[in-house]
């Protein structure tokens, strides 16, 4: 065999072993497309608009919501919402008036923090966590009326619950976080939870807020992870969320250095310094997430339970990747 020969087979061979030993998370999202819904909800006189991902395939596929953060809106967050269509996920991006963009767009340059802030209220939280039960409400009705575009596209027995920053406040609620008063809004829909930029709320301890939730929870934050708005949200206090929560598929990434619009996808001054390894990341970890507990994919339950992930998504050394 000549020299050239041997080479060619060489690096034939070392082409096949590397595919047979990488992790394969690459994923097309040329097939995904984007549907605009507004549906009311007549019983509060409000609309609740969706941005729904999806790629065509031939069963019906589990459904992931997000929750956008303070002043956002449907068009937020959309390097998951196409990822995750694009392993069958349809993907329901919900917009939440009174806390949405509109917020800071209608108010004068001057103004506009001081309109943010007041929209991060009680009632805002409360409209929220209504907005999620009435679009799975309106999810189960369109998958059922023959004429609309997701008419048997979706499989609503398997719904996982995300969000980020206020997003994350409304899948803790949604989650069964307890008030101050001990009221629990769970939707017992919904399957699995993923908070970007969680907090634990006000008026109860952690421990006494989110200690009960057996449910499946991702949650991820960063050591620089404070708040835009709220000098008493650190990121020391986000990460009590996962200390609180009992053992049992719970997991938790702390980015070193990451900060609140790590998770974002806004552009700007904001986005100075993010990391390009973080995104990659965030994206296969919660696919991951979504295989393990909407799929009852057992191979992803154990590379989540393992130290796997840091290799494969290029974590430094002093990120944190923890479960119990």
């Amino acid at each position: 065999m000549d020299r050239k020969t041997l080479f060619l087979k060489s690096l034939l061979l070392a082409v096949v072993l590397l595919s047979l030993t990488r992790p394969v998370f690459a994923v097309d999202t040329a097939t995904v497309k984007h549907l605009d819904f507004e549906p009311q909800d007549a019983k509060r006189d409000r609309a609740v608009p969706v941005r729904v991902y999806l790629a065509e395939q031939a069963s019906a596929g589990p459904v992931v919501l997000f929750s956008h953060g303070l002043g956002g809106s449907r068009a937020n967050n959309p390097y998951l919402g196409k990822q995750w269509a694009a392993s069958g996920y349809v993907c329901v991006f919900m917009q939440h008036a009174g806390s949405d963009q509109e917020v800071w767009q209608s108010a004068r340059l001057r103004d506009r923090m001081k309109a943010v802030k007041q929209a991060a209220s009680a009632k805002s939280a409360a409209d929220r966590i209504q907005d999620v039960s009435f679009v799975i409400d309106q999810l189960e009705k369109w998958n059922q009326e023959a004429d609309h575009p997701l008419c048997g596209k979706l499989d609503l027995d398997r719904i996982g619950m995300s969000g980020h920053s206020f997003g994350a406040v409304t899948t803790l609620a949604v989650a069964g976080r307890r008030s101050l008063f001990g009221k629990s809004y769970a939707d017992e829909r919904i399957d699995a939870f993923f908070a970007m930029s969680p907090q634990p709320g006000q008026g109860l301890s952690a421990q006494r807020a989110l200690g009960h939730i057996s449910a499946p929870m991702l949650c991820m934050t960063g050591t620089k992870d404070d708040s835009p708005i709220n000098d008493r949200v650190t990121p020391q206090l986000r990460r009590e969320v996962y200390k609180a929560l009992p053992e049992g598929d719970k997991y938790e990434l702390v980015f070193d250095g990451g900060h609140h619009f790590t998770f974002g996808d806004s552009e700007g001054f904001r986005t100075r310094g993010r990391d390009p390894d973080h995104h990659p990341a965030i994206q296969k970890i919660s696919l991951k997430f979504w295989d393990a507990y909407l799929r009852d994919d057992q191979s992803s339950r154990h590379w989540l339970q393992s130290k796997q992930p840091k290799i494969d998504c290029k974590l430094k050394a002093s990120d944190t990747w923890q479960w119990k």
